[in-house]
């Protein structure tokens, strides 16, 4: 395990293998242990870098407002403690969020970037968004972690042959910091810069499960606003694709890190 500092908060992460460096930024709720179907895998290939986003896993959990820009910022700071050079970028979820903000304000950094079930900005603009976001917000504060994880997993896991992960992550659920779930909730609530990724220069992935949170469709639209983006689609899947298909996920990455890396030789400039 290890420790930096930045802004006052102490940041967990940790790193694997050896290669190009490759980071991965979790979801809301969760941290690096997430991604323990990727790891092993990805390491035999590039320098794997995982961090605790702040207020979350080892991450100190500071009393205090979260924001997307300021996860990106932890990210920066990260970055220029270790001084890797410019970095392959995945980010889940949340992570994806913290990944387009990053992108945009720092593209320099970025050999490539890859989104995963996530979206640009999360914007209240009707009836039904705003329905949604105070059922969310209801259920987050009405409940506890332990609760909220149960039924996520049911939601996210709902095979029989998926009883083994349902458990995990309400094992792992339980031990969120209440009040530091809540204010992660709320940085992505009103956050949004899709009217910027046209900015983002790097060759892109977007990833999304065919039963995502958010349809396809969506994500087809932003990918269009993407110089040199395209999207993948895997099936029987939903919002934890890293977890429920492992395999095809880690296979689909590979593919497209080994794509980046051989355009990013000829540039003096990834991004």
């Amino acid at each position: 395990m290890a420790y930096f500092e930045h802004e006052g908060c102490s940041l967990h992460y940790e790193i694997y293998g050896q290669g190009e460096p490759l980071v991965l930024l979790h979801g809301l709720g969760s941290s690096c242990e997430d991604w323990e179907s990727q790891v092993p895998e990805l390491a035999r290939h590039y320098r794997v870098i995982l961090m605790d986003i702040r207020g979350h896993g080892r991450s100190d959990k500071p009393r205090e407002r979260y924001t997307i820009p300021g996860f990106s910022a932890d990210l920066l700071a990260l970055l220029e403690h270790l001084q890797p050079g410019p970095v392959h970028l995945v980010g889940l979820s949340m992570g994806g969020m913290i990944g387009f903000q990053f992108a945009v304000d720092h593209p320099e950094w970025l050999r490539s970037l890859c989104i995963v079930n996530s979206a640009p900005e999360v914007k209240i603009r009707n009836r039904t968004d705003w329905l949604w976001w105070f059922k969310r917000w209801s259920l987050a504060r009405l409940l506890s972690t332990e609760a909220v994880g149960k039924g996520l997993a049911a939601k996210l896991f709902p095979k029989p042959e998926h009883a083994g992960l349902r458990r995990t992550m309400t094992q792992r659920w339980a031990r969120n910091d209440k009040r530091a779930y809540l204010s992660s909730f709320d940085a992505i609530v009103g956050w949004g810069v899709q009217e910027r990724l046209g900015q983002i220069r790097c060759p892109t992935l977007v990833i999304s499960a065919d039963q995502d949170y958010t349809p396809v469709a969506l994500k087809e639209r932003y990918v269009d606003l993407i110089p040199q983006a395209r999207l993948a689609v895997i099936a029987d899947s939903r919002h934890a694709t890293p977890l429920d298909q492992p395999q095809l996920f880690n296979q689909t990455l590979l593919q497209f890190l080994a794509a980046a890396s051989t355009t990013a030789q000829g540039s003096l400039s990834p991004c």
